[in-house]
């Protein structure tokens, strides 16, 4: 007897590689069929109609996906409109639950089948439509980033153009407007996204709270809660740098084979960019991200690697704020030590 029915979905940009299992009474699990779909919404009507032919006269299937960028996006929206159930799950717990896994090969179809075993193993929420304020602070957090992308690219080249010999006057004015024109949509950008966390009281005072950290400012603040849709689909200070690609991978085997441990980087490449200049002032004005810069760089003397820990333990220390709705407090170390102390003493008596 069914007692449950995944269907997991591998999403691409162009395609959607399904496959649907079941699962008994006494916890078997099994494989009804796969196929492949375009990823548009009028393949979706097609992949919902072979999915109930696949579970005809047994329980309703449940949609799993993982959480991939925004190709995601429009099926999980389409198929919540019509009632259907849907979990969305971190890429990096289905990855870890992949390598239990006797599978060697990684294909779209291996990888959809692993979705839909963890969907059948696991216990997993019903996803819900995010609140349209991260959706919208997203897409201008996103916008300006791009902007500003741009902007640089032409700073260099006017850069470039006014060292030359004999540099071309005209092409100098052009660029100097298209970088005018930048400036003010970039202001204009601004804007927008200042009006809309004052729109939104709770955004406000999580934004505030997280500013509470030196050298966070509110852009860099409004755009983890935008990538994360308010941390939504995090539970642990783990999760968020791992779904940031901030997470260390290593590379061993035995004794004769050792790569050096890199940040993954595959994750959310937004939170990373975000994370880069604020790991820099934290280093200039807060003696507990010196502290641990300075241990890092005498372990191992690799500054780089010290500065990527530096931005991962401020995405960890953001998470935590918002999560306890406590402000960042200056005197923390120092009332660590005091406290310490104070142990110490007692237990020395």
């Amino acid at each position: 007897m069914v007692v449950k029915n995944v269907v997991g979905i591998d999403v691409a940009q162009q395609e959607l590689v399904v496959t649907v299992g079941s699962m008994d009474a006494d916890l078997n699990t099994q494989i009804i069929g796969s196929k492949v779909f375009k990823n548009t919404l009028t393949a979706f009507e097609k992949l919902v109609q072979w999915v109930n032919k696949m579970t005809k006269n047994s329980p309703v299937p449940r949609y799993v996906m993982e959480a991939t960028g925004v190709y995601h996006e429009s099926l999980a929206y389409w198929l919540d409109k019509r009632g259907l159930e849907v979990s969305i799950v971190l890429p990096n717990k289905i990855s870890s639950y992949a390598r239990t896994l006797t599978v060697k090969t990684v294909t779209d179809k291996t990888a959809s089948e692993a979705i839909m075993l963890f969907g059948l193993e696991r216990k997993l929420d019903r996803w819900s439509r995010p609140d349209p304020t991260y959706k919208k602070l997203r897409q201008l957090c996103r916008e300006r980033g791009q902007l500003i992308v741009e902007r640089t690219g032409l700073k260099n080249q006017l850069h470039a153009e006014n060292a030359e010999a004999e540099p071309n006057k005209q092409s100098i004015e052009r660029t100097n407007k298209r970088i005018n024109l930048l400036n003010k949509q970039e202001k204009e950008i601004s804007q927008e996204i200042s009006v809309l966390i004052k729109e939104k009281p709770e955004l406000n005072n999580n934004i505030t709270l997280i500013c509470s950290i030196p050298g966070v400012s509110v852009l860099t603040a409004a755009t983890v809660l935008a990538e994360t849709n308010g941390f939504e689909l995090i539970k642990s200070k783990r999760q968020i740098t791992s779904y940031a690609g901030l997470d260390v991978k290593e590379k061993q085997s035995g004794t004769t084979v050792k790569g050096k441990p890199r940040i993954s980087k595959k994750g959310n490449r937004y939170i990373r960019k975000a994370m880069y200049m604020p790991a820099l002032a934290a280093l200039r004005y807060n003696d507990r991200f010196k502290a641990v810069y300075a241990r890092l760089v005498a372990r191992h003397g690799i500054k780089m690697k010290a500065g990527v820990a530096v931005q991962r333990k401020l995405l960890e220390m953001m998470f935590t704020i918002f999560k306890t709705q406590t402000p960042f407090d200056r005197n923390y170390l120092k009332k660590q030590n005091n406290r310490l102390q104070k142990i110490s003493g007692t237990t020395k008596m």
